[in-house]
């Protein structure tokens, strides 16, 4: 079957995936709101969600708009409009998954309400994530292919420049390149802004009502907390599907530009068939995951829901994984089988195949890792919670140890699936597994989304002040949704360190000379060099990313606290609740352009002044240190918020809150919050955006830089 045809029947699943999420989207909007208070309140954290991505959107533009005119004149005719096009559909899932978030919790909430049924509240709560889910994965794979269709596919032996530069590059990788660059930049500054946007409202938040004025989480009275709320959407709901979708781009893009370097590296000795069928596999198991995605998430939707949350979201994750595992065996046989094949290829026809499922299998396992450390379920938080009985020196020290022991078996996960994926499938083997992990991401992200969703709810529930047995389904969601996020996080650094090692392989292709085998010289004292720079470029951005937020909350907590006369303690007047969103935007937009530009500029500074293996050194050196780094802090995170949680809800007899336990559970809580919404989760972005920039310039830095 000729390559546009299998495209274009991808694109109809895309299409057909699409339609799902606009009819969810509908469907959630007519489902009533509630009480006059849930709509105010919910009309707010609507109003104010828009305003920040609105605002921020303006800084985002000059910086898109500029790179894209730098493409356009100095690398590749047509990069420029590739790069928009990223840009574009990342932000449209941003925006989108934002806006149903910001409908859907109310709802949840209202759902709980009306029915007091934990199982009716979860699907509302699901239907708004799947949202989020489907639109990453369907707009992550209908720009892909819009570039592939509208710029005639992607061929091995063209030669492009551009308007202005006459520096040479393949038009085909570098527009491939661009897109997914495009994706990176927006979910760079995304992570960022909203990283410190949440967590500066939700620390200063409570600061206010857990430690100087002793009220419950979530009470209006707390002027922060609308803000809060409205972080919850900014930064899981909006950045988490530029982040996942950013991954997912990367991995399609590295996969396809690996197997232009494969045909290349073999001389042009293999047929032409094989080089399409590989061109060809990545779309498909993406487009097989998506098929899965709608699937499980399909069944979820119609299914009647019992009263354990956990086991339904699960189910639904297992059932998108299951049938991306049969579709994609299918797909390997179709597109493989009786044509010639690289000797890379063990397994004939299945490497592939396998290699996928090794990604995903990496994906569930590291899931599961990540949700035993972190869950209030399992001995780690529990006993985390139970040191809080000692202060909070013992909180801190405790929840360091956990989080460093939960770095081992992660790691040790994505080692054994990348070497067994190299062993049977060679590079195109390694990025296959990647994609493999996020080839039904719509199900992770959807089952991740659910998280603020019922966060938001829980929320609202307790601002409203409606009953208790309201905010009993409530808080059950939110711990489930906490172990959601905290997988989720583990899903996304997972994935992170797949696609990053793929973009780091093409990135070598991308400079080596046409016909001469792939290779990074550790030897060479630049690349050492370049290693130890990168790793210590990680260490400097999580100290960045970590003043600029506990310097944004402290300004938020002081500011609050002004508002909190006694006539708004006494409930006779309301804080202003805009002054708050409007200062939380101001801090996120003004401090999120140094880290986001400093991974922009590194890998092309490097590369002009020491050339190409300084700037592969750069990108393995920040791999080898980010990757555990921000296993570490999502877990750490995870692991202080479950274990407050663990307290709150009276599992630790004798210490309830307002206790000294729960005091120092809130401390372990606050140093959290950075931790796995702010700095963990973005450091997957600040390594991959390097390494598609990287892959972006190597034609232009592979003969040139200015020393060595």
């Amino acid at each position: 079957m000729p390559l546009t045809t299998s495209w274009l029947i991808v694109l109809g699943v895309v299409v057909l995936a699409l339609a799902y999420v606009a009819y969810n989207y509908f469907r959630i909007k007519k489902m009533p709101e509630g009480t006059p208070d849930m709509i105010e309140l919910s009309g707010i954290i609507r109003s104010g969600a828009q305003t920040f991505l609105k605002t921020e959107y303006k800084s985002i533009a000059v910086v898109v708009g500029v790179v894209a005119v730098i493409f356009t004149l100095f690398v590749e005719k047509t990069a420029g409009i590739t790069f928009l096009m990223g840009a574009l559909m990342s932000s449209i899932v941003c925006v989108l998954g934002m806006q149903s978030a910001t409908y859907a919790n109310v709802r949840t909430s209202n759902k709980a309400r009306e029915s007091l049924s934990i199982g009716e509240t979860v699907k509302v709560a699901l239907c708004g994530g799947s949202i989020s889910g489907l639109a990453v994965q369907g707009f992550g794979m209908l720009g892909l292919l819009a570039v592939l269709l509208c710029f005639g596919g992607v061929k091995h032996d063209a030669e492009s420049t551009g308007l202005i530069a006459g520096l040479t590059c393949n038009p085909y990788v570098m527009r491939i390149s661009t897109y997914s660059l495009g994706c990176s930049i927006v979910a760079m500054f995304n992570r960022v802004a909203g990283g410190n946007y949440t967590k500066a409202a939700d620390i200063s938040s409570d600061i206010l009502g857990k430690l100087r004025h002793d009220l419950p989480e979530d009470d209006s009275r707390i002027p922060n907390t609308i803000a809060d709320f409205i972080g919850d959407n900014v930064n899981d709901i909006a950045g988490n599907c530029s982040d996942l979708l950013e991954s997912f781009v990367a991995t399609m893009s590295a996969s396809i530009m690996i197997a232009v370097t494969l045909y290349q590296t073999h001389g042009g000795k293999v047929a032409d068939t094989t080089f399409d069928a590989t061109i060809l596999f990545p779309i498909i198991l993406a487009g097989c995951g998506l098929v899965g995605c709608l699937i499980g998430l399909g069944l979820a939707n119609i299914k009647k829901m019992g009263d354990n949350p956990s086991r339904e979201l699960d189910l639904s994750t297992w059932i998108s994984a299951g049938c991306t595992v049969i579709f994609g065996g299918v797909a390997s046989y179709v597109i493989f089988n009786n044509i010639p094949l690289y000797e890379d290829f063990k397994l004939g026809w299945a490497s592939p195949w396998v290699s996928s499922i090794m990604g995903i299998v990496a994906g569930i396992a590291i899931g599961i890792i990540t949700e035993y450390y972190t869950s209030t379920d399992h001995k780690p938080t529990q006993k985390l919670a139970e040191m809080c009985t000692e202060g909070e020196a013992f909180v801190v020290t405790k929840g360091d140890a956990v989080g460093s022991r939960s770095v081992l078996l992660p790691v040790f996960v994505i080692v054994v699936a990348l070497i067994i994926s190299g062993v049977l499938g060679g590079s195109y083997g390694i990025a296959i597994s990647a994609l493999g992990m996020l080839a039904f991401v719509g199900a992770t992200v959807s089952i991740d989304a659910f998280g603020p969703i019922a966060d938001n709810a829980g929320g609202l529930a307790e601002a409203c002040h409606l009953d208790h047995d309201v905010r009993k389904i409530t808080d059950k969601l939110d711990a489930v949704g906490n172990t959601t996020a905290a997988i989720g996080k583990g899903f996304a650094i997972g994935s992170a360190a797949f696609a990053t090692v793929s973009l780091i392989m093409a990135y070598v292709g991308n400079y080596t000379t046409v016909g001469e085998p792939l290779s990074l010289n550790f030897a060479s004292f630049f690349v050492v060099a370049g290693g130890i720079l990168g790793g210590a470029l990680v260490e400097y951005f999580c100290a960045i990313l970590t003043d600029n937020t506990i310097d944004a909350a402290k300004i938020m907590a002081d500011v609050g606290d002004k508002q909190m006369t006694q006539e708004v303690l006494d409930g006779k007047a309301k804080p202003d609740y805009n002054m708050m969103i409007e200062m939380a935007a101001k801090e996120a937009i003004h401090r999120m352009v140094l880290p986001s530009v400093l991974a922009l500029l590194i890998p092309i500074v490097g590369g002009l002044i020491l050339g190409v293996e300084f700037v592969g050194g750069i990108l393995v050196g920040a791999t080898i240190v980010a990757i555990p780094r921000a296993i570490f802090m999502g877990n750490s995170g995870g692991a202080f918020d479950n274990a407050k949680k663990y307290i709150e809800q009276g599992m630790l007899e004798g210490h309830g809150k307002g206790s000294p336990a729960h005091k120092a559970s809130v401390t372990g809580d606050t140093i959290g919050d950075t931790r796995k919404d702010v700095v963990g989760v973005a450091l997957d972005i600040f390594i991959k955006l390097m390494s598609t920039v990287a892959n972006t310039i190597a034609p232009i830095i592979r003969n040139f830089k200015l020393f060595g």
